[in-house]
């Protein structure tokens, strides 16, 4: 159980935390474009290099897409590999951006995620429909992204970086993610943290905060 006394910052993760995600819908989407194998590239707990470097903007959206198209023996659209690539993307409940917009007068609260400019342009054109122009990304002090970063959870670079910037107490900073590993990296950086799991909500795991 969480101790909300001793936690003065707040670091979100945002697909599988915030946003709802299925990476199994992104999976049968490469497929049926005639990517083989995509679960053994790409997944929760880990990805093939070049996914990587497109979390960290070492390559281009393009770029991105000229790889995955090397893996499919047949002729395919960029507008196919997008569509494949934010399929995992879902849907953002509005009781979760109730929640942020009223745990941010409680403690401080960051963004970090690992994202990239595909996810990252359907997801702000997403949340700009829902909320208003830059209404979401405002609820934070700051959003960090990785491929704006050059960085990338579970390096506990990344994690030394937020804490640097925003002068926080790494033991009164909770980090929350959806994956184990990223989970692990924040605590070697000395953060607490915790791992959500499927069936749970920050909503809930984090409602004392509220008191």
């Amino acid at each position: 159980m969480l101790d909300h006394t001793k936690i003065n910052n707040i670091i979100f993760d945002l697909g599988g935390v915030i946003l709802n995600l299925d990476y199994q819908i992104t999976v049968n989407a490469f497929e049926r474009i005639g990517l083989n194998n995509p679960e053994e590239m790409f997944s929760k707990k880990s990805q093939s290099n070049f996914f990587d470097d497109f979390e960290t903007g070492k390559i281009t959206a393009q770029e991105f897409r000229d790889e995955v198209k090397k893996l499919i023996s047949k002729p395919v659209l960029d507008e196919q590999i997008d569509e494949a690539w934010n399929a995992m993307l879902l849907d953002f409940p509005l009781h979760r951006f109730e929640f942020l917009n009223a745990i941010k007068a409680k403690r401080r609260i960051f963004l970090l995620s690992n994202t990239n400019e595909i996810h990252m342009t359907w997801f702000k054109e997403y949340v700009n429909k829902l909320f208003g122009e830059n209404v979401f990304f405002n609820l934070f002090e700051v959003a960090y992204l990785s491929n704006e970063m050059g960085m990338r959870k579970p390096n506990t670079e990344i994690f030394h970086s937020v804490v640097n910037q925003n002068k926080l107490a790494p033991n009164e900073t909770l980090f929350i993610d959806d994956s184990p590993q990223h989970v692990e990296g924040a605590k070697k950086a000395g953060l607490q943290a915790y791992w959500l799991q499927n069936e749970e909500d920050i909503t809930v795991v984090l409602r004392n905060f509220l008191t």
